[in-house]
């Protein structure tokens, strides 16, 4: 396959060759019919449907689709959650955080954008791995926190490891 699409997309975490097979049978090589990914998920039914009105976001849930990929990718979703990825990471954290539903779809979604990089673009996917994801989310919560305390007029202080002897 990668002789045909010149890009590996069994590098993708969560995508077989059977499943990429899958995947380029039913969308294609030509990802150019999607200006951006985000069009390419909204297709897949993967994108939230956000209903507006003044400004006020009344609803955002995902369409109900019957795009076989989609249902693929998020067949694919739950065995990522067991690996030591990066992508398992944010399952796991989502899963805990929001239920296995959202999940499932807010990473079907994550690798949907990635597919669609890599055969769009070309781009190489390189996972960086769970604890590298993991160290970022703690530095972005850290951070935030910070904020949050500089906010109230606190200051956040490291606790002193204990070291024994």
């Amino acid at each position: 396959m990668y002789n045909v699409l010149g890009v590996d997309l069994t590098e993708i975490h969560g995508i077989g060759p059977t499943l990429a097979l899958k995947l380029i049978a039913e969308c294609g090589t030509d990802m150019s019919r999607w200006p951006t990914s985000k069009h390419f998920t909204s297709w897949l039914c993967l994108a939230p449907a956000n209903k507006i009105s003044g400004g006020k976001v009344l609803s955002s849930r995902t369409r109900k689709s019957s795009n076989r990929v989609s249902a693929l990718l998020r067949l694919a979703v739950p065995v990522l959650g067991k690996t030591d990825s990066a992508l398992g990471a944010f399952y796991r954290r989502l899963a805990a955080r929001s239920g296995k539903s959202v999940a499932v779809t807010a990473t079907a979604r994550k690798i949907a954008t990635i597919f669609y990089n890599t055969l769009r673009y070309g781009v190489k996917y390189i996972d960086p791995g769970a604890g590298y994801y993991n160290e970022k989310y703690k530095a972005r919560a850290l951070e935030g926190l910070r904020r949050r305390a500089d906010a109230f007029g606190f200051t956040l202080q490291e606790k002193p490891v204990a070291v024994m002897a």
